[in-house]
Formats: C-alpha cells, structure tokens, sequence
C-alpha cells in the first residue's frame, strides 16, 4: 500500500509548513482519479500517521479531480475514468490534461 508512504510525506511536509507550536486542523488535498492513489486508503492511513504531530484531530478534505485527456488527432476533449480509452474518433493517441494530480492544496493552521 504505497498510500502510507505518501500520508506520511503528506504529514511531514505540513509540518514542516506549519509555523513552530502552531495546530493544523485541517488538509485539503487534490487527487485525480487517474493518479493511481486511493482516497479511502489515503484517508485510513492519515489518522495513523498524524498521531504525535502537529496534524493530530486534523480533518482531512479530498478533492476528487475527474480524468480529462485531449485528442492528439483530432483536438477533442473528453472525460477519463481510466488511462486507457479511445477518442469518438478512434484514435487512442490521447495526451492526458487532468487527472494526475495529488496535491496539497491548502491547510488550515490554528
């Protein structure tokens, strides 16, 4: 479960960026649905891994960004919810645009 690893980098650098003493209750991140990264997963592992640290009780928000890919063929856009598709016009050559992502987008600091 590589979620674990990435709650703990998620932890470490929010508190990192938090100022010293200070109490993060709540994370907002962005997570694409074509990051290969499960929200339910992420979620599980940040009450373990916000234990001790700046980010204990802290809400964690997700922000599900669908998959959008444009046609290299012929410039349509459309909406992934897999890597792998084909474009009405059948060409498989499609440059993902969105969907990717897993960021931090905010936190809220007390």
């Amino acid at each position: 479960m590589h979620e674990l690893g990435i709650t703990r980098n998620i932890v470490a650098i929010c508190s990192e960026r938090a100022a010293p003493g200070a109490r993060v209750v709540r994370v907002t991140l962005e997570i694409g649905r074509l990051s290969a990264v499960m929200p339910e997963a992420l979620q599980f592992c940040f009450d373990a891994c916000t234990r001790d640290t700046p980010l204990a009780g802290a809400v964690l928000d997700i922000i599900d960004v669908p998959g959008r890919a444009r046609c290299r063929a012929c410039g349509s856009e459309m909406t992934l919810d897999q890597r792998v598709a084909l474009c009405a016009c059948g060409s498989k050559d499609l440059q993902i645009v969105a969907g990717e992502e897993l960021k931090i987008r905010s936190m809220e600091v007390l």
